[in-house]
């Protein structure tokens, strides 16, 4: 099945002006690129779209798209597509349900079933089911470091144990526990407040895969406080973690600049995927 377009969507909530403008510059970077759309799930938003490289090495990337946990679609990050499969990354965009329509945890556990999908057919597509990685741009972010940290949904799922080889958040959310520097509580939390910390992979770390923590250097404050937080637990759990700060990039441009050919985000994560043993 080939990429969809906005409209074979159930309708989402109303973009706001950075939602809006995250829309229109991702699908003008993914224009024209291709790529294979394959169901986890019944609803259109549980799916993955797989974008196979010419030679492949077995890296695998699985990535998720920002938008606020209530915008998005996997789309969105086909632009990251060219450059890394021309480094021989398998990369893949998961797409997953949204707030208002589902509430924590049943989004993260669209994402690890979109996991699991991979890691029973990635094979077929040039992909190591034993090198994947998980990333993701902001809400993505989140979701790709909680999967990454925590060792309680792989046997939901139907996984053999720990299959995240490392994590490449970019402009993530880390922390949802009070004094987070957020505005406000994400709706995607829904009324129990209870989930808020279960939901936060800044006080969940239960595994320590290697890590690259990426955020802009004109990022939302709070973010840059929360990944620098968060590299430091990491660290103290034991973790190897790298970082890297986008020189002049803010929120969306951290994200647009993960598919840059060329780029310092590419070279160094490529670089980073490749040394992990």
């Amino acid at each position: 099945m080939p990429l969809r377009d906005a409209a074979s969507y159930p309708p989402q909530e109303p973009f706001s002006e950075l939602g809006a403008a995250c829309d229109a510059r991702s699908r003008e970077l993914g224009a024209g690129i291709d790529g294979t759309c394959f169901a986890y799930g019944n609803d259109p938003y549980q799916e993955v779209a797989v974008f196979p490289a010419e030679n492949p090495d077995g890296t695998v990337l699985a990535f998720m798209h920002g938008g606020g946990w209530t915008n998005g679609y996997k789309e969105w990050m086909a632009f990251l597509a060219p450059t890394l499969n021309a480094h021989g990354v398998t990369f893949v965009s998961m797409g997953y349900r949204l707030a208002p329509r589902v509430t924590w945890p049943q989004g993260i556990e669209d994402a690890a079933s979109g996991l699991a999908w991979i890691y029973g057919n990635i094979a077929g597509h040039g992909g190591d089911p034993d090198r994947i990685f998980v990333g993701g741009h902001s809400a993505g972010g989140h979701q790709a470091t909680w999967l990454a940290v925590r060792d309680d949904w792989q046997s939901r799922h139907g996984v053999p144990g720990r299959i995240v080889k490392g994590a490449l958040p970019v402009s993530g959310v880390y922390d949802f526990t009070e004094g987070n520097g957020m505005p406000m509580r994400p709706r995607f939390l829904g009324d129990n407040t209870e989930t808020d910390l279960d939901a936060s992979p800044l006080h969940t770390i239960a595994a320590t895969p290697p890590m690259f923590l990426t955020w802009g250097e004109r990022d939302f404050p709070h973010l840059i406080e929360q990944a620098k937080k968060m590299a430091s637990a990491l660290e103290g759990a034991g973790g190897a973690v790298e970082t890297l700060e986008l020189a002049g990039c803010d929120h969306l441009g951290a994200s647009y600049s993960c598919g840059e050919t060329g780029g310092i985000w590419v070279s160094r994560v490529t670089d980073w995927m490749r040394g992990v043993a």
